[in-house]
Formats: structure tokens, sequence, C-alpha cells
């Protein structure tokens, strides 16, 4: 498979899952945006982050983004409950998103690769913070209005050349906290 028919199977994978996940499940009106390809995505942020990673013949990085009170109405409608604030219960359920959008993603190009990891969501709130996901110069970007807010999802995804490790930077994000 190459980088480009990969590229292709993101955007249709990722698109539908969105469409599903939070159209049909959580029942909020979705509008996917046009997907770009980026280059290192470094992202200032007040707001919900969450991250897996894929592992397989190819390896990479999946990325949700949004905004505190886009991920309190995400929660709410998710688990049918108000939230205010972000608490634990809002991070669970921008993971369970998180997971369920890039574990569509998963099976979808095990079916063209064979078998594939995915790991547990690692999510992150806070103010005035910037995430830099390492790897590639090639980031997919693909934008979605939902529940009357935006959720990025990015997603970086490498061959990988016959078994060998990657570079730890390559496959994992990193953050930074400004004081």
């Amino acid at each position: 498979m190459t980088r480009e028919e990969m590229n292709t199977l993101v955007d249709k994978t990722v698109r539908s899952a969105v469409e599903n996940v939070c159209g049909t499940m959580l029942g909020c009106e979705v509008v996917v945006g046009k997907t770009r390809q980026i280059g290192h995505p470094l992202q200032e942020s007040d707001g919900v982050v969450a991250l897996l990673g894929m592992a397989g013949p190819w390896v990479g990085t999946g990325a949700l983004t949004c905004k505190p009170e886009l991920a309190c109405k995400l929660a709410g409608a998710f688990l049918l409950t108000e939230y205010d604030t972000v608490n634990d219960d809002v991070l669970d359920a921008v993971a369970e998103l998180a997971n369920m959008v890039i574990g569509n993603l998963k099976v979808a190009i095990e079916e063209e690769v064979g078998e594939m990891g995915l790991s547990t969501p690692t999510t992150i709130f806070g103010a005035s913070f910037t995430t830099k996901i390492g790897g590639s110069e090639e980031w997919t970007l693909i934008p979605v209005e939902v529940c009357g807010g935006e959720l990025l999802v990015q997603i970086c995804i490498l061959p990988n050349d016959r078994g060998k490790a990657h570079n730890r930077a390559d496959l994992v994000g990193h953050m930074l906290v400004r004081g």
C-alpha cells in the first residue's frame, strides 16, 4: 500500500467513523470539513486532546482535539447528562470517542495490510498548552463541526519498514506546558 492509498483510506474511514459515532450514536449534527495534508502539527490549545498510537505493518498516531465546552457537550450526549466543566467523566468520554474513531481506522487498515495494535487512549486537558506530535512531515487533518463546536482529527501513519523499530519521537506525542 502506498502513502497516497493510505491517506485515501484514512480520509474515507475517519469521515465515516466520525459521522457514525457523532451523528448516529451521539445524535449530534455533523459536518465534516475539507481534509488537508499538513506538516508537523503544533497546536496551541485550551482544551482537551486524546491521543492513540497504532503499530503493525504501519505505525502512527491519531489525535482528537477540541475546546472544553465541546468536550462537555460530547460527553453529555455520550453519557446522557450535562457537564459544565471538564472532569474525569468528560475526559473518559473524549478518550472513548477517540478510541471508537481511531479504532475504526485500525480495523480498516488491518483489512488492507494485516494485524495492527492500538494503544490505550491518553487524554490531556489544560489551559495554554501546546501539543507536538512527532513523526512524519505529512499529517491528515480532518476538521469536524459537531454539537456546535470544532473537533479536529489528526492522523499520521507511516509504513513500518520491514518491522524496524522507529525512533520513539516518530511514534508518540508529547506536551509542553507554558507557565
